[in-house]
C-alpha cells in the first residue's frame, strides 16, 4: 500500500460503526412504517435534545473562539429555546416540524428554479430551463399544500423510504469496507 492509501484508510470509520449506523437507520425506517405516530414523537424529542445540546456547545464554543461571537450567541440561544420547546411539546412538534420543512423545501424549490432559469438564459441550456421550471412548479405545490395533513403523512412515508434504503446502503458499504 502507498502512503496515500494508508492515510485514506485511517480516515475511514470502522466498518462495524457503519454497520451499526445502517442497522439503526433501517430500524428507524421500519418504526416509521409500523408505528408512525410514536416514532415521529420520539424523533421530534430526540431532535429537541440535539438542539439543546448543540446550543450549549455553541455557547461554550463562543468563549473558546471569539470570532463571530454575536452569531454564536444568537444561534446557541435559539437552539436551546427551540430544543426546550420541542422537548416540552413533542406531539405538537412531530406535526409542526415536518410542516416547516415542507414549507422550507417549497421556498427552496422556487428559489432554485428561478436561479436555474436565470442560468439557462445565460447559456446553461434547455436542461437547466426544464429543471428550473419543474423545480418552481414543485416548490409552488409544496408551498400551497404545506399545511395539509396529507403532506405530513407523505413526509413521513418519504422519510421512512429514505431511512430503509439509506440504512441498507450503509449495511452493504460496511460489509464491502470490511472485505477491503
Amino acid at each position: 500500500m502507498t502512503a496515500d492509501a494508508l492515510t485514506l484508510e485511517s480516515k475511514r470509520s470502522p466498518w462495524w460503526l457503519l454497520l451499526l449506523s445502517g442497522c439503526l437507520t433501517v430500524l428507524i425506517g421500519i418504526l416509521i412504517f409500523t408505528t408512525p405516530g410514536q416514532t415521529a414523537v420520539a424523533l421530534a424529542w430526540a431532535l429537541g435534545l440535539y438542539w439543546i445540546i448543540q446550543g450549549i456547545f455553541t455557547l461554550i464554543g463562543m468563549f473558546i473562539d471569539h470570532s463571530a461571537w454575536g452569531w454564536k450567541l444568537f444561534i446557541g440561544i435559539l437552539g436551546i429555546i427551540a430544543g426546550v420547546a420541542v422537548v416540552r411539546h413533542p406531539i405538537y412538534s412531530a406535526a409542526v416540524i415536518p410542516m416547516i420543512l415542507i414549507l422550507f423545501l417549497g421556498i427552496q424549490g422556487v428559489i432554485t428554479g428561478i436561479v436555474s432559469l436565470v442560468m439557462a438564459f445565460k447559456g446553461a441550456g434547455w436542461g437547466a430551463a426544464i429543471l428550473g421550471a419543474i423545480s418552481i412548479i414543485l416548490g409552488i405545490i409544496l408551498i400551497i399544500y404545506w399545511d395539509e395533513l396529507g403532506a405530513i403523512k407523505s413526509f413521513y412515508i418519504v422519510a421512512g423510504i429514505f431511512a430503509l434504503v439509506g440504512g441498507l446502503v450503509q449495511i452493504v458499504h460496511a460489509f464491502q469496507q470490511r472485505k477491503a
